[in-house]
């Protein structure tokens, strides 16, 4: 379990710096702008994650290589989107995908963290939807944007809550309490993310 979880924060870790990268970049940011959105965008919600479960010394502290390879990978973004910032179309394209990517791999980390902390069931959900939003929320705020989860736009929130709640029920009636309520979280936040987006699907009151 602990290595399925350690592939997963690396993957999320991933997924989320290169949206902040992206975005910072769009922006016309410099490098020390570009790895500092990078590394809010990629350790804000599991940072949260950390404080309330009172874990320390927090996750990208412990695991110090993360700050240096989102360093080398914000350097080389200087020079590979230098060109393909041009295509607006594709890199929204795969700003959406990686995105919720990391929604889903933060939201699956999160709730199992809470539940293997011994968080009461509904509470660990929060906990990864928090792990999930907080990172691309902190994003949208350095990169001057309404963040997601605050405006009424295509489901982002929602896809991390239904995502980790179904961890949650898959963890409490499957015999596996790994593989099967990880994957479920990923595939469900991902698919309705991806969905939402493309449709435009949206929850008004």
């Amino acid at each position: 379990m602990d290595a399925l979880l350690k592939t997963i924060e690396i993957l999320g870790i991933f997924a989320f710096a290169i949206t902040g990268i992206i975005e910072a970049r769009r922006k016309q940011m410099d490098i020390i702008g570009t790895y500092s959105v990078a590394m809010v965008t990629a350790f804000g919600g599991g940072t949260i994650r950390d404080i309330l479960l009172d874990n320390y010394p927090m996750f990208w502290i412990k695991n110090y290589i993360y700050p240096v390879l989102i360093l080398i990978l914000s350097v080389f973004s200087i020079f590979i989107l230098r060109r393909s910032l041009q295509i607006s179309n594709k890199l929204i394209i795969v700003l959406g995908v990686l995105d919720a990517m990391g929604l889903g791999l933060f939201s699956a980390a999160g709730t199992s963290y809470a539940l293997n902390s011994g968080v009461f069931w509904f509470n660990a959900v929060l906990i990864g939807v928090v792990t999930g939003v907080f990172g691309g929320v902190l994003r949208d705020i350095i990169c001057n944007e309404v963040p997601v989860f605050f405006k009424q736009s295509q489901l982002y929130a929602t896809c991390s809550f239904v995502g980790s709640l179904v961890f949650v029920l898959l963890a409490e009636f499957s015999s596996s309490t790994s593989v099967i309520p990880v994957s479920g979280c990923i595939a469900t936040a991902f698919i309705l993310r991806v969905i939402s987006i493309k449709y435009n699907i949206q929850l008004k009151f």
